[in-house]
């Protein structure tokens, strides 16, 4: 623009202005003096009102085309952030500072009163907007999910010839609650589990997808032992026309457990189990020597359960013969009996916890048996 033009509204002089480089737009309005500009001139550019959509029971808030865990008692940041997001600077504008004071008017509005200032055409402008910011209370789609009782997988715990144990069962419902908790504390919002139930022969737990029905069931076998298999059932179709499967994740614990005290079929003498993840592992309660159960055997040993270490009472050592044997007090009938003397007796015990059972009478570990009484 050269000197000497005149804006086409009133009429006055307008100032020389810098001619924008090739290429770059050309401002309209740069024809107008300062005083036709500022008539019509807007700093912020405000939306009437904005809707925050918020879950009535998890809190999650509703972003784009998802909903997002925030974490908020109160919705005051995210209508701030909201507002920030909605409101638009004139492009002209340089130097621009703003500040924003919320007010809450109810339980479900703030509003949002923002004061923007800075320099357009090298004048100091100034405007405030007041931004109501409506919270609706809606529910997720997660929080839908769980109310009606969704669930994908479910993970049974069950034992092989019996009934998983209190602890058993107590701790492989631990394991499933850790591991959704674990996958919720990273942002997803599909982890749940809807529903826990005794089924009598042990626990039922429905879980949200397959994939964490498996993953649950991957974590139980490997802290408790035994194996799993899957059991997909055909339950529906997607909108694309791909089938939805149902997967039942049947969990069988191991037919012996840590504490347990059997007797193999290899004429090696009683077992006393300590471990059943992969194979059974323990030692033997005639010499002390360690045991782990072949390969080809599976998750255990054909084998007979005598008792457990919860069955043992202490005796009286009534002398020690040798490196081999160990004469001591009879439980029930306090005759005086010889017995195999394991590694771990300790020589200078006054008495020693044992187990009479259809196999003998047997020395356990002193730590075995206190741990089972803890």
């Amino acid at each position: 623009m050269s000197s000497g033009d005149f804006c086409p509204r009133c009429g006055d002089p307008v100032p020389e202005r810098e001619e924008p480089l090739p290429g770059m737009p050309r401002d309209r309005d740069a024809v107008l003096c300062d005083s036709c500009y500022f008539e019509d001139f807007d700093l912020v550019d405000a939306p009437e009102r904005i809707e925050v959509r918020v879950c009535a029971q998890c809190g999650a808030i509703h972003k784009g085309n998802r909903w997002v865990d925030v974490g908020a008692k109160d919705y005051t940041d995210v209508a701030i952030e909201e507002v920030t997001e909605a409101l638009g600077v004139h492009l002209q504008a340089e130097d621009v500072r703003w500040g924003v004071e919320p007010e809450q008017v109810d339980q479900n509005t703030i509003r949002m009163h923002c004061t923007f200032s800075g320099f357009v055409r090298d004048t100091h402008v100034e405007e405030t907007v007041m931004v109501p910011v409506m919270i609706s209370r809606q529910t997720c789609k997660r929080c839908g999910r769980i109310a009606g009782g969704y669930y994908s997988s479910i993970v049974q715990i069950r034992a092989e010839d019996r009934e998983p144990t209190k602890e058993e069962a107590e701790r492989a419902v631990e394991i499933a609650e850790s591991y959704i908790a674990e996958r919720e504390a990273t942002g997803d919002r599909n982890a749940f589990i809807s529903e826990i139930t005794d089924s009598g022969e042990g626990p039922n737990i429905k879980i949200s997808t397959n994939q964490m029905g498996g993953g649950v069931a991957k974590h139980v076998v490997r802290e408790l032992g035994g194996s799993f298999e899957e059991y997909p059932t055909l339950v529906t179709e997607d909108g694309d026309g791909n089938e939805v499967y149902r997967v039942t994740y049947a969990v069988r614990l191991p037919k012996f457990t840590p504490g347990d005290v059997i007797d193999p079929e290899d004429d090696g003498g009683p077992v006393l189990v300590r471990s059943v993840r992969g194979n059974l592992k323990g030692v033997r309660i005639t010499d002390g020597t360690e045991y782990e159960a072949r390969f080809e055997e599976g998750d255990a040993p054909e084998a007979r359960r005598l008792g457990t270490v919860e069955d043992a009472e202490e005796t009286t050592v009534v002398t020690v013969e040798d490196e081999n044997a160990v004469q001591v007090l009879d439980p029930e009938t306090f005759e005086s009996k010889t017995i195999a003397r394991p590694t771990y007796f300790d020589e200078d015990a006054a008495t020693t916890p044992v187990l009479k059972s259809r196999a003998g009478l047997h020395i356990l570990p002193e730590e075995a048996v206190e741990k089972s009484d803890e």
